[in-house]
């Protein structure tokens, strides 16, 4: 049986290693950066009050990824939130390898280009070691969710870590991949 390999992935390693070694003269191989995984997290404060909620975003996360999504639960109470220790407040999925590849494949040729009034992703969201974080406002937006069974419409953050050492190289790599940045200028 052969295994399919994922488009993004070929891409990477037939063209985006090549561009990245001669954009920042790497001798070796082994230092061109890589993802090394992508980790998705929905936070529900509404879990407080609607328990439900829970299961119903860990389903969908679970279609988006393509493996089980694991409830996160509270650290320590809050009582301003109503908030119990050990309270499940929301689910997080970690993909790595073939799944992180064609999710991202996902993301970026098919979900951000059917948000609405899409300028591109802001480049701000960069850790400072070359990671980056984004947040998807409306969960909606991925094809694998049906719009009718949905009871509440939920944001998720993308997180991408790399092997990159500054942001700089972590752009690159993303740019590369196919990641839209937004150009110049504030906007929203």
């Amino acid at each position: 049986m052969t295994r399919m390999i994922p488009r993004l992935k070929t891409r990477f390693d037939a063209e985006v290693k090549t561009a990245l070694k001669s954009e920042f003269n790497y001798t070796n191989d082994h230092e061109i950066p890589r993802i090394v995984k992508v980790v998705l997290n929905m936070g529900l404060g509404a879990a407080v009050q609607t328990p439900k909620i829970i299961d119903a975003a860990q389903e969908e996360l679970s279609m988006l990824s393509g493996q089980r999504a694991v409830v996160t639960r509270a650290k320590k109470s809050i009582a301003t939130f109503k908030l119990r220790e050990n309270m499940p407040i929301g689910c997080a999925v970690t993909l790595r390898r073939d799944k992180m590849w064609e999710f991202l494949d996902r993301l970026v040729n098919v979900a951000l280009p059917r948000v609405r009034d899409f300028r591109g992703v802001s480049p701000k969201g960069f850790d400072g070691r070359g990671n980056f974080t984004m947040g998807v406002r409306e969960h909606i937006i991925f094809p694998e969710i049906d719009y009718d069974k949905i009871e509440r419409i939920k944001g998720l953050n993308v997180t991408v870590v790399t092997t990159a050492k500054t942001d700089e190289e972590a752009r690159a790599l993303l740019s590369h991949i196919g990641m839209p940045f937004r150009k110049g200028g504030k906007q929203p």
